[in-house]
Formats: structure tokens, C-alpha cells, sequence
């Protein structure tokens, strides 16, 4: 199976890339999302082996820090029946779980981030749903041209 390209959003001050880098393993789940559709990306599209561009959101500036990996495929997010979670959702169980996450992995920091302001001025990302208005899902597929442009960026080479 081809490998898929996503953008994750993270408010920095929650959880950041240097957090992540800083988990064990530098691996963590990604609990935490209500949004159906962003849920039904990681339940059914998100594989192993699939890229992320890590975005600092709810910052200034917000922008991409880096890439992390998917290290295993969506699963129920335990978060949503435990009580005591932030993400507690009544209507969810371990039979019913409405609520999938995944597992990711840092892999490369960028040497400089690409601001949200560097992508909506590269002309070339203008379909990349992250600088459109009104998208504010917190996973969203990114094409390999994209990833490929962001990447050169975050490099220097862009």
C-alpha cells in the first residue's frame, strides 16, 4: 500500500513536537479527536508507515515544525470511556467505542518552521487544505506534491 501523507495539529503548549520527541520512544497515541472525520482518518485511512506534518497550532506563529511517522493504525482511544480523561465521552465503551487514535512517531525536526503565512504565500499550496478557510480539522491528508513542497521548505530548499 502506497504511503499517505497527513497534517496533524497540536496546540504547543498541550502537546508539542519536542514532547513528542520526548516520549518514550519518541512515540505516543494520538488520543483526544471528537471530529467524526477526522476520526474517520484514522480509524480507516491511516496506516503504518504513513507521514506527518506535525503543526503547531493556536500559536503565533502557528506553522509546520516537523515530520513523525505512523507507527500503528487506528484503534479504539481508550480516553473516551474513562471518566477521569479530559476526552470522557458517555456515549462511547470498549464495545461501543466511537472514537479511534493512532499511534505516531517523531522522526525529523525541521530547521526552521513553515508558517502558516509561508504556506498561504507559496502559491503552489493554494488547494492545501490546512491554508483554506474554514478547515479546521486537527488530521488532514496532504498530498505527496504537498508534503514534498513543505518538506523542501522546512529544509531550506524551498
Amino acid at each position: 500500500m502506497a504511503t499517505k501523507y497527513w497534517l496533524m495539529k497540536s496546540e504547543p503548549d498541550c502537546f508539542s513536537f519536542d514532547d513528542l520527541k520526548n516520549s518514550p520512544h519518541s512515540t505516543t497515541h494520538w488520543d483526544g479527536v471528537r471530529n467524526y472525520q477526522a476520526r474517520n482518518f484514522m480509524r480507516d485511512e491511516m496506516q503504518v508507515g504513513d507521514l506527518i506534518l506535525f503543526y503547531h497550532s493556536s500559536c503565533k506563529p502557528a506553522g509546520i515544525v516537523g515530520i513523525a511517522e505512523v507507527v500503528r493504525a487506528g484503534y479504539p482511544d481508550h480516553t473516551a470511556w474513562d471518566p477521569n480523561s479530559d476526552h470522557f465521552d458517555p456515549k462511547a465503551s470498549p464495545e461501543n467505542p466511537r472514537w479511534y487514535m493512532v499511534d505516531i512517531r517523531w522522526k525529523e525536526k525541521f530547521p526552521k518552521m513553515v508558517t502558516l503565512q509561508a504556506l498561504k504565500a507559496n502559491l503552489e499550496l493554494a488547494n492545501m487544505k490546512v491554508v483554506q478557510r474554514g478547515q479546521r480539522l486537527s488530521v488532514q491528508p496532504v498530498t505527496p506534491e504537498e508534503f514534498q513542497m513543505v518538506y523542501d521548505m522546512g529544509r531550506g530548499n524551498g
